[in-house]
């Protein structure tokens, strides 16, 4: 008689996919993922890739990971340890050693686990579990390769080809282990090999293979089952951040009446923006891709001139290269959306990996006076709110906005509510059509009670005009270089962003109204905050929260809120930028601060461990 398997409940799980670059990871947890959101879980996903194009094989610095957190409640992080690990390699199991909770579930193919493999990992003795103190662990182990290639010799591939399989059989291992229909992973593949149909019936027999194998073995580890959540009705889908850039981008330009204009050079991790607003041709989206940064947004603020949307995607070291372009932008008062997927640096520094560290460069890293328009995303599905707020400022306001997010939220995934686009606010840019003054109308005449100045589409007969990089008179708008003049200029361009504070949300505090201690943070640290002050407050703590999505200018409460407590700390991935943006711009105030600059993001445990010695000092 068959030991009957196992069976653990839990309300939330966290799995680590790993292996060599070419082992399928991504694709494997991203399968995964959809799986588990259609199975009405909610999820955060950490796409984990290493610097390295094509690393040796089996090497440590090759590695590339892809982690997901699914559970029956708001899931805020991917989770700082994993409950299952699938290691394709001895190098796999190395790097993520580290990352695993106690009696965690490790799933290991013994065929890639020979004596060369672990010479390849640097291991020195013939057993890494014992090597890295892992034996209070549940090992999976199965000779997966092997099972592979004899599987799948009906379908005539090469051992190469055959091979390139073996990720779906462990992905049809995973979901046995978590009594996941494989129905929904079957159309996915075939969707994704539509036009190589042998390929797909090829992985769909790994991923049956794998599935059977778990069901047939009853191996002796735990089954884990995660209740589904209750969610709001409506269509769902898995969105990653960088996705939903694009599409809040294109709902910005729609609800505005105008086309989207994209021009942008590739660079990671900014690039998918690119290539996702490339494929909506149909939703009248125009794109470029340009020679470089600075030919990017040039062809952006030329659209904007000529009436659209004009928007640029890039990275920090792009954003450093488009300054001076934002700045042409600043002084002729154009719509542009600037979007910055901050990576590690500086220079090329780490590009795969994730970081806050461009906001200084976002606020100031421009010559002269240029104030301009600062946003940051907070989640990846945030990211779609963020850039149609960005869209409508821009065209509402005649600024450029930048929009911050990083590589953390711009790669990981959510479940995402598709919204309604009736529910969202109409755009309205400021058309020359509003101009009531009894004086002719030149270029750089403004709102008299925004500052915002009016846009004249070329081509409207009768509002010919110029405008440029030399500055302008502020009443006839012809070149001038008097110094009260650029004075008024300066003053009135600063005075146009500050205003923009009546236009936004306040700043919103969640938790404890009396809380001992506020935590504060911006952009994609937010899930992380918000469940350490989950956690803190389990334990007794009065915390509360408070995240920035609006950080030029600030939210007009922003003053009230921080002066009501007694402790504020303020965490973030770099040395303390915002946290000296804010001393800056609030008198008085003298924050605590949290700073880790690792490429990574935070860690719950040690956020909790790091601020309540905050509350106890």
């Amino acid at each position: 008689m068959a030991e009957k398997t196992k069976v653990t409940a839990l309300d939330q799980v966290v799995i680590r996919f790993s292996g060599d670059s070419g082992d399928g990871m991504q694709l494997t947890g991203t399968i995964f993922s959809n799986l588990s959101a259609i199975f009405g879980n909610d999820i955060s996903t950490f796409p984990d890739y290493p610097a390295e194009v094509r690393a040796p094989q089996g090497s440590l610095s090759g590695i590339s990971g892809f982690q997901v957190h699914l559970g029956a409640k708001k899931i805020y992080t991917p989770g700082d340890k994993a409950d299952v690990l699938v290691a394709m390699n001895p190098a796999a199991l190395k790097v993520n050693a580290k990352r695993l909770k106690p009696n965690a579930i490790i799933i290991i193919d013994t065929d890639s686990f020979l004596t060369k493999d672990l010479e390849k990992a640097q291991f020195t003795t013939d057993d890494p579990f014992k090597e890295l103190g892992l034996t209070n662990r549940q090992i999976l182990s199965a000779p997966i390769s092997t099972m592979v290639r004899d599987g799948l010799t009906e379908f005539g591939l090469d051992n190469k080809s055959a091979l390139r399989c073996k990720n779906m059989f462990t992905l049809g291992l995973v979901c046995w282990l978590f009594d996941r229909p494989l129905d929904s992973a079957m159309h996915m593949l075939q969707n994704k090999f539509a036009k190589k149909p042998s390929i797909a019936q090829a992985n769909i027999k790994a991923l049956t293979d794998g599935y059977n194998y778990g069901g047939n073995t009853h191996a002796s580890v735990s089954t884990y089952r995660i209740e589904s959540t209750s969610i709001r009705p409506g269509f769902y889908t898995e969105v990653n951040g960088n996705t939903a850039t694009a599409y809040g981008l294109i709902a910005a330009a729609e609800k505005a009446g105008l086309k989207l204009f994209l021009g942008s050079y590739p660079i990671t991790p900014a690039t998918d923006i690119l290539q996702e607003l490339a494929k909506r041709k149909e939703l009248g989206v125009i794109t470029m891709q340009a020679e470089d940064e600075i030919a990017g947004i040039c062809t952006a603020i030329g659209a904007s001139f000529a009436g659209c949307l004009g928007a640029t995607s890039t990275s920090g070291p792009g954003l450093a290269l488009k300054s001076e372009a934002i700045g042409l932008a600043v002084i002729a008062e154009l719509p542009l959306v600037v979007v910055d997927v901050q990576r590690g640096g500086p220079s090329t520094g780490m590009p795969t990996k994730s970081e806050q560290t461009d906001l200084m460069q976002a606020l100031y890293g421009r010559n002269g006076e240029s104030p301009v328009v600062v946003l940051a995303a907070t989640t990846p599905t945030d990211c779609f709110e963020t850039a149609f707020w960005a869209g409508k400022l821009a065209l509402e306001h005649m600024t450029p906005v930048i929009l911050l997010t990083d590589g953390f939220v711009a790669n990981g995934a959510a479940a995402w509510r598709i919204p309604d686009l009736e529910t969202y606010p109409d755009i309205r840019p400021n058309y020359v059509s509003n101009y009531r003054n009894e004086a002719p109308w030149k270029a750089y005449h403004r709102d008299p009670e925004s500052f915002v100045r009016y846009w004249a589409i070329p081509g409207d007969e009768g509002f010919a005009h110029r405008i440029g990089g030399l500055e302008k008179d502020y009443h006839t708008s012809a070149i001038s270089t008097d110094p009260d003049n650029h004075q008024k200029m300066v003053a009135t361009r600063q005075a146009k962003i500050d205003r923009i504070a009546d236009c936004i949300p306040e700043l919103e505090v969640t938790g404890d109204e009396n809380a001992d201690l506020l935590i504060v943070g911006w952009g994609g640290t937010c899930g992380h905050l918000y469940e350490t002050a989950e956690i803190m407050q389990q334990q007794g703590k009065k915390v509360a929260v408070a995240i920035f999505r609006f950080i030029h200018p600030l939210p007009k409460n922003t003053a009230e809120v921080f002066l009501r407590y007694e402790k504020v700390v303020v965490a973030e991935q770099n040395n303390g930028q915002f946290a000296n943006y804010l001393r800056s711009k609030i008198d008085g105030f003298h924050p605590c601060t949290f700073n880790r600059v690792k490429g990574q993001p935070f860690i719950v445990s040690r956020l909790v461990e790091e601020f309540t010695k905050i509350m106890e000092a």
